[in-house]
């Protein structure tokens, strides 16, 4: 089934357009026009410091005239191996200055994936934190491409240097590095060349998580980056009055979009805070008093069990949209009721450069009344979404089916791998491996992903539905599903849960819990109570590594 007319849409979204023009051809020149509207605006709080749109553009510009000296050409990448750090922005932004394309790279890789992406990606240059070079990059980039390295600390920037993050954590340089700030005041007052970067130059290349193989580089281009900056915009109503969290990931498409370039375009202020700590954070959103925000729903979950939290905090906080990990419906009720802010579903993949899909602002988000899933909302401005059989066939309203996305967010394909483009991405359309369906009014719900199904004496369990039942349970904080091997069914339901602080609860009463709300061939046969789920750095629980150590 098609979703392109949605007539139903202007009756929240009023005098917005379906369709989105592009205000720039590319993602710096949205910067560009930041520095002459508001030079003097704060483009990045962290913690007690404070960097304007100005000292931004003049920092970048140095870093960019320092990669130029040092041999960077156009269409080189720098790979960026950084927390949440204003110097994500610096070097985001020299990058493209210097014509090249900024590799995103997890902080939490160690030796085997950083080594990957150094060479997947053929990086020139490495920009890392001082302690990642010294403990991890120091012995991976010899056997690289990477001609320059240059180090930072966590430290810079500000002075009031939190214990619970960076207690443990000192300057520490090393042999044969270079100093970012040292290279940026070398460089200061410096021009460099004005660079054309064509909306179908790559931005940014973005791996995939790697859950279901070999993580791929996105190519996500200065015109993918441009649209989705205005979709985030036109469908969420931001303006430069926004104060933005930025509680996702940088290295993430979803930090990457809906906090930094997103703040390029209105411009507004982003606020910065190292890595997710609940107290952390809580008390950077008492202090800066954000109003706009997108993580995932383990980080609102967190931030809702973290001590003296009070429904005062999340005030300013009228713009909460999350994404990358399933929401029960259990939980999106409890934060609404608790705080009184709904939370927004938005649903996207790196290869879309964050959403495709998304809940209009304000908008009451239904509930499957079969499946029980929160839907993920309806696909944004310019986006077909069609759901399909194994064959590629069509399927009507209400059939589950795999979606299939094609837009101008969609990127054109993964770096340096033709064949897994031609696969996953043929003639543009976007095979998302993400089943689902699409109601008769244009709303689309998330099954779960095609290798996570569970298949109980011929019966189709989707974990998902579990877990939704799961997150009901007065007790349980987190829930994973999976299925294990089972010589009677073939494959029987096991469940991993979490519960929340002050509470207990048995195996067997969870499991009587969901018993008493599913089928004979849905309820978990086994559930197992554990600390802590395994989850992804942007906090998407790992199935994978539950099926590893079952």
């Amino acid at each position: 089934m098609t979703a392109t007319d949605r007539p139903w849409l202007s009756s929240y979204r009023k005098g917005t357009s379906t369709e989105i023009k592009p205000e720039f051809t590319n993602a710096l020149d949205m910067f560009k026009a930041a520095v002459r509207r508001n030079p003097d605006l704060i483009a990045i709080k962290y913690f007690d410091g404070t960097v304007s749109v100005a000292e931004l553009d003049a920092q970048s510009t140095a870093l960019a005239a320092g990669l130029l000296a040092n041999g960077f050409q156009k269409d080189d990448r720098l790979a960026v191996y950084l927390q949440n750090v204003p110097q994500f922005l610096v070097a985001m932004l020299a990058t493209w200055k210097a014509g090249g394309v900024m590799v995103s790279v997890n902080p939490m890789n160690r030796s085997r994936e950083l080594d990957y992406m150094l060479k997947d990606s053929g990086a020139t240059v490495l920009l890392c934190l001082e302690n990642l070079y010294s403990s991890v990059a120091k012995d991976v980039v010899p056997g690289t491409s990477v001609r320059t390295v240059i180090t930072t600390s966590e430290l810079d920037y500000q002075t009031r240097h939190d214990p619970r993050l960076f207690k443990d954590i000192k300057r520490e340089r090393s042999a044969g590095t270079v100093d970012m700030l040292e290279l940026i005041a070398k460089h200061r007052g410096e021009t460099v060349p004005d660079v054309t970067l064509a909306p179908n130059d790559v931005a940014f290349l973005t791996y995939t998580s790697g859950t279901t193989g070999v993580p791929k580089g996105a190519r996500n281009t200065h015109s993918n980056v441009v649209f989705n900056s205005q979709a985030y915009r036109d469908w969420i109503d931001l303006s430069s009055d926004e104060v933005i969290l930025g509680v996702a990931p940088l290295f993430h498409i979803t930090g990457l979009v809906s906090g930094v370039t997103v703040s390029f375009l209105l411009p507004a202020t982003l606020v910065l805070a190292y890595r997710f700590d609940p107290g952390v954070m809580l008390d950077c959103i008492r202090e800066h008093r954000p109003t706009f925000t997108v993580g995932a729903i383990t980080v609102f979950i967190a931030l809702s069990n973290a001590a003296g939290v009070e429904p005062a905090d999340f005030a300013s906080l009228n713009k909460i949209y999350s994404g990358g990990a399933a929401i029960a419906p259990a939980i999106a009720d409890a934060f609404q009721a608790r705080f009184g802010h709904q939370i927004h579903n938005i649903y996207g993949l790196t290869e879309t450069t964050s959403p495709s899909h998304a809940v209009p602002l304000g908008a009451a988000t239904p509930v499957d009344p079969t499946s029980g899933a929160l839907s993920v909302g309806v696909p944004i401005f310019d986006t077909v979404v069609r759901i399909v059989d194994e064959n590629g066939n069509e399927l009507p309203v209400g059939e589950i089916g795999e979606l299939v996305t094609e837009g101008p967010q969609v990127v054109d394909g993964y770096w340096n791998k033709p064949e897994e483009t031609a696969k996953s991405i043929p003639n543009g359309r976007l095979y998302t491996g993400d089943v689902g369906f699409m109601d008769a009014n244009g709303w689309f719900y998330i099954v779960d992903r095609k290798k996570d199904m569970i298949n109980a004496s011929g019966y189709k369990v989707w974990p998902r539905e579990v877990e939704d039942v799961l997150y009901g349970h007065p007790s349980v904080r987190e829930a994973a599903v999976i299925g294990v091997p089972d010589e009677y069914r073939g494959e029987s339901v096991k469940a991993f849960v979490s519960l929340k602080p002050g509470t207990t609860a048995t195996p067997e009463e969870i499991q009587a819990f969901c018993k008493e709300r599913m089928a004979a061939y849905k309820y978990p046969r086994q559930v197992e109570i554990v600390d802590e789920l395994p989850k992804t750095v942007t906090g998407k629980i790992l199935r994978r590594e539950l099926r590893d150590t079952k």
